[in-house]
């Protein structure tokens, strides 16, 4: 028999059905940082001073992110992670930072932020407690939502640890009408479908569209090339289920971006990159911004031109259209019948792999349509300095793809003059 609390959950489940509203925000995949992957919950703040889990690293983030160019490029959340809260609520029963590796508060770290125009996300868990064993908002949701409003935040991410399927089920729409009752546009990140497996039936995405406006649907990235490898193709094989869940307002998260930790190579960092442009997904850099090579911070996250393709208007993801051998081609839908086109390869060894294909495989309609291909990665290759040159939907197109490596293209209607073709992809302004 369900408890008095999940009994009233019930009750107002049934209401937020049939009275959530899209609440405008993340019209476009969110771009900033996220602290997760990178530090974890490091609380060690006498013997890590630099990465613990402090008021201090966050405020060191906002700095990097306004004074080192990436807000110009659309990076504008700083999000806090789990591990930031006292074990203990205040009298008033509202989550309080730690005194000591937060002594200034919350509110102060967002008034910080938002003066250098960036905005701040927290953290949070739908169940009794955090995955890090801090205080949950289970009981809770009403007092958290205006405790987060009141200080100014504007993203929440609640995990799910330390609840069943039950109360997921009325945890999270509940959280939603409480955020939305509070009169902030914050943008809320729901973990749902990751406890439940990703996959309908037992992830209603209908639902998860009306209530949140992005999810995770996989498990937690790790700091590998195989991590990143097994997200995108989970992504491939269920993309059925995941394409038609996608769209503005509402995005799929396969997690964090790691470019610029340990593990990858600078190949492997503009893989993940543009397959997660490809995905539609939300561009959150789990790195440590004050020591990033300079390289993969200008060659990859300030690549203008893939992060337009990720912010694309349409809000389409992209589609996996075919796998040989060790190379893959995606295919996503842009405006102004547009394509941005993406081949990788996982190929180990230590030359360039060919890969062969047509623009037909793409699933243009238009038999009579050529299109001029832009590379979007390398911008002083053939493809850019012979931009007269069109291809028909049926001609082979040859290209070579560096080991672990990724090549993307934009495939614009030569219905365009080379001028206009020019200013269409050179000078973007971002959304």
């Amino acid at each position: 028999m369900l408890s008095g609390y999940l009994r009233f959950l019930c009750f107002c489940t049934l209401i937020i059905y049939v009275s959530c509203y899209n609440n405008g925000v993340a019209r476009t995949p969110p771009m900033g940082w996220l602290s997760w992957e990178r530090f974890r919950c490091n609380t060690d703040c006498v013997n890590h001073p630099k990465n613990c889990i402090s008021e201090q690293l966050y405020r060191d983030m906002a700095d990097r992110l306004y004074e080192d160019g990436w807000l110009k490029h659309g990076y504008e959340f700083v999000n806090v992670d789990d591990c930031w809260s006292s074990k203990n609520r205040t009298t008033e029963k509202e989550l309080q930072s730690d005194p000591v590796r937060f002594p200034s508060g919350i509110a102060a770290l967002a008034d910080y932020v938002h003066e250098k125009g960036l905005k701040l996300g927290i953290y949070g868990d739908m169940g009794t407690l955090t995955c890090g064993g801090y205080p949950g908002t289970m009981g809770y949701e009403k007092i958290d939502a205006r405790t987060f409003a009141k200080w100014g935040i504007d993203m929440l991410k609640l995990d799910g640890c330390y609840s069943n399927e039950t109360e997921q089920a009325v945890g999270y729409p509940l959280m939603s009408k409480e955020l939305n009752a509070t009169g902030r546009r914050i943008v809320y990140s729901c973990s749902w479908p990751a406890y439940r497996g990703g996959l309908p039936p037992k992830v209603n995405y209908t639902l998860l569209g009306e209530i949140c406006n992005l999810w995770r649907n996989y498990g937690d990235i790790d700091d590998s090339l195989e991590a990143v490898l097994k997200i995108i193709n989970w992504w491939g094989d269920n993309q059925d289920a995941l394409i038609p869940a996608a769209g503005p307002g509402k995005w799929n998260d396969p997690d964090m971006l790691i470019a610029g930790d340990f593990s990858l190579s600078f190949e492997e960092s503009k893989l993940q990159f543009g397959m997660w442009a490809i995905l539609a997904a939300p561009l959150l850099v789990s790195a440590d911004l004050r020591i990033i090579d300079e390289k993969i911070r200008d060659k990859i996250y300030f690549n203008t031109e893939v992060i337009r393709v990720n912010q694309d208007p349409l809000g389409i993801q992209g589609r996996r259209i075919r796998t040989d051998h060790m190379c893959q081609l995606w295919v996503r839908p842009l405006v102004g019948e547009q394509q941005a086109i993406a081949v990788f390869t996982t190929e180990p060894y230590g030359e360039p792999t060919g890969f062969t294909f047509t623009l037909k495989e793409l699933g243009i309609q238009n038999p009579a349509a050529e299109y001029v291909l832009i590379d979007i990665f390398d911008t002083d290759n053939s493809f850019n300095h012979n931009s007269d040159k069109s291809y028909a939907l049926t001609e082979p197109i040859t290209i070579e793809v560096n080991p672990n490596g990724i090549r993307m293209f934009r495939a614009v209607p030569y219905k365009f003059s080379v001028s206009e073709l020019k200013v269409d992809v050179l000078e973007f302004d971002l959304l």
